[in-house]
């Protein structure tokens, strides 16, 4: 059966980090792309940080620089690893599995979804 959870959430002051984590079970990261994805209050889920299967990796303008997705594959864990956070980061954050070579945040090419956790920062 598979399942991803993610973990790393909180709640955290302007310009403070965070490091989500997603470990994954009944199959393996080495194999699949990464999605990081955010949703904030009423709004849609959008794309912040991508890893495709070639390793080839982007993110939202709004993160570059401060964002940092990354796969341990010996845990079977993806990372997001959050720096200079600012209040607009929060949100619910999301990671998936999808099967593209190359970078993707298209929500409906992923077909594996954690669970979500709640980042939240405050001014």
């Amino acid at each position: 059966q598979v399942r991803l959870v993610e973990s790393g959430g909180g709640s955290v002051q302007t310009g403070g980090s965070l490091r989500l984590a997603c470990s994954a079970s009944g199959f393996t990261w080495s194999t699949y792309s990464v999605g990081w994805f955010r949703q904030a209050p009423g709004k849609g889920r959008e794309g912040v940080a991508i890893m495709g299967k070639d390793g080839t990796k982007t993110y939202a303008d709004s993160v570059k620089g401060r964002f940092t997705v990354s796969k341990a594959l010996g845990l079977n864990t993806v990372y997001l690893e959050m720096t200079r956070l600012k209040p607009e980061d929060t949100g619910m954050y999301y990671c998936a599995a999808g099967s593209r070579l190359g970078p993707d945040s298209l929500v409906p090419d992923y077909f594996y979804w954690g669970q979500g956790t709640q980042v939240t920062v405050s001014s």
